[in-house]
């Protein structure tokens, strides 16, 4: 290959965004371990998984839980985008960019069967992730209003003694 970079398969490249696309595998595939982009991925990926175990050893109260976890849907829902972009370039667009030098290559139902699964998975992890977050978010205004509305605790009278 001219450059000395190896030929991609669209396939591959929508299947690694779609199985592994939060963790930035199919970035690391398409531009190699130099890719800025790809390095930015794993990190809110493992708060988000934080945030699944906090959620399972603290409940659903645990407000560093709820704050982490939208992190993990958010990264799982860039991961479908990209399979989708991926899968929907054109295989000579695709050629082009990933695959210089080399003849065009049909890529059949592959990367279509990829976007399918992208589409599913992604639109129900963004409907999740936005009904998660707004119940939290509206529950802890509701607590806040609750907070400044509550009427102050009293405090006790001192104790006198008769000595005093």
């Amino acid at each position: 290959m001219p450059g000395g970079r190896p030929a991609r398969s669209k396939t591959l490249a929508t299947w690694l965004a779609v199985l592994g696309g939060s963790f930035g595998l199919h970035r690391f595939y398409l531009h190699g371990p130099r890719d800025a982009w790809a390095w930015l991925h794993p990190a809110p990926t493992l708060a988000g998984l934080v945030g699944i175990q906090r959620l399972r050893a603290w409940g659903q109260d645990d407000v560093l839980a709820w704050m982490l976890l939208p992190l993990l849907g958010l990264m799982i829902v860039a991961g479908m985008t990209a399979a989708i972009v991926i899968g929907l370039t054109p295989d000579e667009r695709f050629a082009i960019r990933f695959r210089p030098g080399a003849p065009v290559e049909s890529t059949r139902w592959g990367p279509v069967l990829g976007v399918i699964t992208a589409l599913m998975v992604g639109g129900a992890v963004l409907m999740s992730v936005l009904a998660y977050g707004g119940q939290k978010f509206f529950e802890w205004q509701v607590l806040r209003r609750q907070a400044a509305l509550a009427p102050p605790v009293p405090q006790a009278a001192p104790v006198r003694t008769a000595a005093g």
